[in-house]
């Protein structure tokens, strides 16, 4: 790989190693090395610049989860030296709230919670991010409701005000790929926030599909719709958009696709997040899927329930 470190075979390695180093290892300072000054970061709830940021939302995450592990569980890659390259890392976490912070006093509690993170990679540096964390199901296994949490945090910054996220830098251009099965995955997306049905493209999905659902949730099969029906049923899309598509096929294993993926809708029914409000939220998703001949047989999708309500709890502007 152009303009990386000659130890890294591919991205594949480069992501898993450098991971490694800064969260197994515990080689926070790697982070220097790793990402470049002014990388930008985006979750559903913030948006931060440079490396100062990562330092410290890596050292406040270990002591409020100090034994916290970071189980790489797939790396769905795009783009190339040229262009630069996306890694959309999905992560398994296992950890003990053992400590103060963010999700407040220590409780003792075992987690377990997934992240992806989708990093732009050019010149064996990180230089732009998109990362969505479950923080519900962090929430619900320490003995909080994903609502109570979002009240806090809206309570702890005085209100949610997330800052726009800056242009990724050129040459990176956001990969959409025109493999079937990827064009087929998007448009099952598109047609349930459009209204047209809640279980996605017709035949695509396995009917004993496995499903990891935010908040911790699973489902099997068409179990799957109920999490669509209570989503959409709250939340009236006004704006679909695919940022980034790719299905990576590999020798001995299923076809694996990621797709970050962002809506913009109205609180407007009854649904996942209680009685309507009326307010306008913005949901950034990502998610993958394990397809073989043809149908999807596992499927992750990660949106952030705190962020959402950080969204509907925000208190209206007074003119």
């Amino acid at each position: 790989m152009k303009g990386f470190d000659s130890e890294f075979r591919d991205l594949d390695h480069y992501i898993r190693v450098i991971t490694d180093r800064i969260w197994e290892g515990r080689r926070i300072d790697d982070i220097r090395r790793y990402y470049s000054d002014d990388c930008a970061v985006e979750t559903p709830s913030s948006v931060s610049i440079g490396i100062d940021p990562v330092m410290a939302g890596t050292r406040s995450t270990l002591v409020a989860f100090p034994d916290r592990r970071l189980l790489a569980e797939d790396v769905i890659i795009s783009g190339d030296e040229h262009g630069g390259f996306l890694s959309s890392h999905r992560i398994l976490s296992p950890m003990t709230h053992a400590g103060p912070g963010a999700f407040g006093p220590p409780t003792q509690r075992g987690v377990f919670a997934r992240t992806i993170a989708d990093c732009v990679c050019i010149n064996n540096r990180i230089v732009y991010e998109w990362l969505v964390r479950d923080q519900a199901a962090i929430a619900r296994q320490i003995g909080l409701h994903e609502r109570d949490l979002a009240q806090r945090w809206l309570n702890e910054r005085e209100g949610f005000d997330k800052a726009t996220m800056p242009a990724a830098p050129a040459p990176y251009v956001s990969f959409i790929d025109s493999h079937p099965l990827a064009q087929r995955y998007a448009q099952s997306y598109q047609d349930v926030w459009c209204g047209r049905g809640a279980t996605g493209e017709e035949g695509l999905f396995d009917d004993q599909v496995i499903v990891a659902l935010p908040g911790g949730e699973m489902a099997v099969g068409a179990a799957r719709a109920g999490f669509w029906q209570g989503l959409v049923a709250a939340l009236q899309a006004t704006h679909f958009e695919v940022e980034h598509l790719v299905a990576n096929e590999r020798a001995g294993r299923a076809t694996s696709i990621a797709m970050r993926w962002r809506v913009r809708a109205t609180h407007s029914g009854v649904g996942r997040y209680g009685k309507p409000t009326g307010r306008p939220v913005e949901v950034l998703g990502i998610s993958h899927a394990d397809v073989q001949q043809g149908r999807v047989l596992r499927e992750w999708v990660l949106i952030d329930d705190v962020a959402l309500w950080m969204q509907i709890l925000q208190p209206q502007a007074t003119v």
